[in-house]
């Protein structure tokens, strides 16, 4: 190999990187005992930012697109390293892709369980866990603040403090908010939203952005959760605290029945257990009997006046002779169909109800029912 080839060889002259993977955040791109020729060409694909550094200090950040690396497109190169206008010889630095895609569907759960304060329960401990997607908001600051100088840095570097970071934030937020325990899944939507805001400030910080954040469960403790099976048990049997005795009674009693000892001890455990049950049936049977007949007497009764026999008040017909009861209705006198007494007019036909009456003497309109003209004396009818 010549001279002249060895040193071309070790003069960089397109610089790019194609990313193949899914998780790599930031690539330095290979420059040890290389130079890069001036005039070189950088490619910076989509969703990619190149930063050239110079001994530790960040220079120049290129943005996609295809650029040629001369004196004027590396003005804090060119002023760190003292450059004249159109220099021409190769130089050395460092140079860095981050990638500025979003890394999604991370997964973020709760190690040890929240403690929260509830109206109903008193002091609960939640579980819960979700997923979030962030993305390098700013290059720079993440290239100060948490890369460093790195050859290669990929999410799982940072995944444990954006976790630790997450479950933080959600934490404050929901005790903040001070959803009752039973409502949380009513809420995971607006809680999520919330909890993203909330966290944006500390993804800033370290030249992040986090771009999404779904809670997919909140768990209860063990013994809530068998509380509220209960509660739905006797969700059928009502609420009243007899009903709730009864039934934690007979629950007992089904236990007890199912693990009879033997000899005499264990029939007088069964025998007893069947007494305890029919008496509760007993007095279920009797309390419901009471209820019935309290609510028969507390129904009214009216008097058919036909038949003399006792009918429910409200009722339309007496039920031993058929009569119609209330009858407060009249007979159209031009259709016949049934109205409501003192109408004027029919809701069925239209036709005005009060005949009119005229005087025969002194033709004067008169009140239906009049025996007499008022005006003129003169005998009606």
């Amino acid at each position: 190999m010549s001279l002249f080839k060895f040193i071309k060889g070790q003069l960089l002259e397109v610089i790019e990187w194609t990313d193949s993977s899914t998780d790599t955040m930031v690539y330095r791109f290979p420059v040890q005992d290389k130079e890069i020729k001036m005039g070189a060409q950088l490619t910076v694909r989509p969703s990619q930012v190149a930063i050239f550094v110079n001994e530790g200090q960040i220079a120049d950040v290129f943005e996609p697109g295809r650029h040629k690396l001369i004196t004027e497109n590396l003005p804090v190169l060119t002023k760190l390293k003292s450059w004249k206008y159109g220099f021409n010889s190769p130089f050395k630095a460092e140079v860095y892709f981050i990638n500025t895609k979003q890394f999604t569907d991370k997964k973020w759960g709760t190690s040890n369980p929240i403690m929260m304060r509830d109206a109903e329960f008193g002091m609960l401990r939640l579980r819960a866990y979700g997923n979030y997607a962030f993305r390098v908001k700013e290059p720079v600051i993440f290239l100060k603040e948490v890369f460093g100088s790195n050859e290669l840095f990929e999410t799982e570097a940072i995944e444990g403090q954006l976790k630790r970071a997450i479950i933080s934030g959600l934490t404050d937020y929901i005790a903040e908010a001070k959803i009752p325990a039973l409502d949380l899944a009513m809420y995971y939507d607006e809680l999520s939203e919330g909890s993203k805001n909330k966290l944006q400030s500390r993804f800033r910080s370290l030249g992040l952005e986090i771009t999404s954040l779904y809670i997919e469960n909140i768990s209860l403790p063990e013994e809530v959760e068998k509380v509220l099976d209960k509660r739905t048990s006797m969700g059928v049997l009502g609420d009243n605290m007899a009903q709730y005795t009864q039934y934690q009674s007979a629950e007992a009693i089904r236990d007890a029945a199912k693990n009879p000892s033997n000899g005499f001890a264990g029939a007088g455990v069964g025998l007893g257990a069947g007494a305890a049950l029919g008496q509760m049936m007993g007095q279920a049977f009797n309390s419901t009997k009471t209820d019935n007949q309290q609510t028969t007497s507390a129904v009214q009764k009216i008097k058919c006046p036909k038949c003399n026999e006792y009918v429910n008040e409200g009722s339309k017909f007496c039920n031993s002779c058929g009569s119609k009861l209330n009858d407060d209705t009249v007979n159209c006198i031009n259709c016949n169909a049934e109205i409501k007494k003192g109408s004027k007019f029919c809701p069925e036909c239209g036709s005005k109800q009060e005949v009119e009456v005229i005087c025969s003497g002194c033709n004067a309109k008169l009140a239906p029912g009049s025996k007499f003209c008022p005006e003129c004396g003169t005998k009606i009818g």
